[in-house]
């Protein structure tokens, strides 16, 4: 399978380990099931079964709507693929140095270097919110103090 270095290590992507799987157990599935979705987060749970229907594998995923490029439009399908991955990887395909996708990988490495700014668009969006996403918008962006102490006073966040 083809692999992509990340940070000096190779990651098998998604795509690789989804033909790797088909090619090799061409009589088992791999199916998605919604377990959550909101208007702005989706839980999914991705199962491998074999010929028999016994579930060999799991994979869980989330994704919020707007933390990333991607997710601006398309959280929905990002994270069916990365529930795919990590079904995949549980399952012991494209695991040699990690479980994560390798768009995981990335983003996590991206947050962890710049922090974006918020914007007053996700900033409304984030007041018609949950406390659990306002945390995560807390801890992901950069913002102007006044924002921070309103979403901070209205979620009870100490």
């Amino acid at each position: 399978m083809k692999s992509i270095k990340i940070k000096g290590k190779d990651y098998i992507e998604v795509n690789e380990r989804i033909k790797h799987f088909r090619k090799e157990y061409s009589n088992f599935s791999l199916t998605s099931e919604v377990i959550e979705k909101t208007p702005d987060s989706v839980l999914i749970m991705a199962t491998i079964t074999n010929e028999n229907g016994v579930v060999i594998a799991t994979g869980l995923a989330e994704e919020t709507k707007g933390t990333t490029y991607i997710n601006e439009t398309s959280y929905v399908e990002n994270c069916e693929t990365s529930a795919w991955g990590r079904a995949l990887g549980n399952f012991g395909i494209g695991i040699d140095t990690s479980i994560a996708s390798a768009d995981e990988v990335v983003n996590a490495v991206n947050n962890q270097k710049t922090q974006q700014w918020l914007t007053q668009t996700q900033y409304v969006n984030t007041m018609k919110g949950t406390k659990k996403q306002a945390t995560n918008v807390l801890e992901k962006y950069k913002m102007k103090k006044e924002y921070k102490n309103e979403i901070l006073t209205k979620f009870k966040i100490k």
